[in-house]
């Protein structure tokens, strides 16, 4: 059982730094990768029918009833593994605006679909999350990733991108609950 807030930051998380895991991702093509969605079909993020999307990729979310990887001390020593719960309770609170915007939102983790439904279910996300449990679109993108307790996490990126092409990554994401504030003024600055 948790003694902690899943839904809140605590103040003291360390500073995640950029270490260049993810200069290579602006200009990339998406793979043609077709990803399970919560909502129970495939998703494929190349499509260029999809003007603009906002993918933000997160380690995992957390449960009230359940411990982190590890004891939660340990994963909150881990910069940015801690806030997975609040950036998508931030996603959920812009998610009108992001669409009046013309963006379509989609959270990415490597957790599998049963327990991505659980957490749009209980913090009623108004979007779909998208898992890469098997690695292959991570993997092919050559997405930033961590290691803890043998279980390979994506570290936190948030991708937009314009017609199956990555046209701005925010990596490090720190604080994860401010990323989709973030993202509203990277769109409303380069809107095409």
């Amino acid at each position: 059982m948790r003694t902690d807030d899943v839904y809140q930051l605590p103040a003291d998380l360390p500073v995640p730094v950029d270490d260049g895991a993810a200069r290579h991702l602006v200009g990339a093509p998406l793979s043609p990768v077709a990803l399970p969605s919560t909502r129970g079909s495939l998703v494929r993020l190349d499509d260029a029918a999809i003007r603009l999307a906002v993918v933000y990729c997160y380690p995992r979310t957390g449960r009230p009833d359940a411990v982190a990887l590890g004891s939660t001390a340990a994963w909150n020593a881990i910069p940015g593994a801690r806030g997975c719960t609040p950036q998508s309770c931030a996603y959920r609170d812009h998610h009108r605006k992001l669409q009046e915007l013309g963006a379509v939102i989609y959270g990415l983790s490597t957790q599998p679909t049963d327990y991505q439904r659980e957490a749009v279910n209980r913090l009623h996300l108004p979007f779909e999350l998208l898992s890469d449990s098997a690695g292959e679109f991570s993997a092919r993108l050559r997405l930033p990733w961590f290691e803890v307790a043998g279980v390979r996490l994506l570290k936190r990126v948030t991708l937009i991108i314009r017609q199956g092409r990555i046209a701005h990554c925010i990596y490090p994401v720190f604080p994860p609950d401010k990323d989709a504030e973030t993202v509203i003024t990277w769109i409303r600055g380069h809107a095409a």
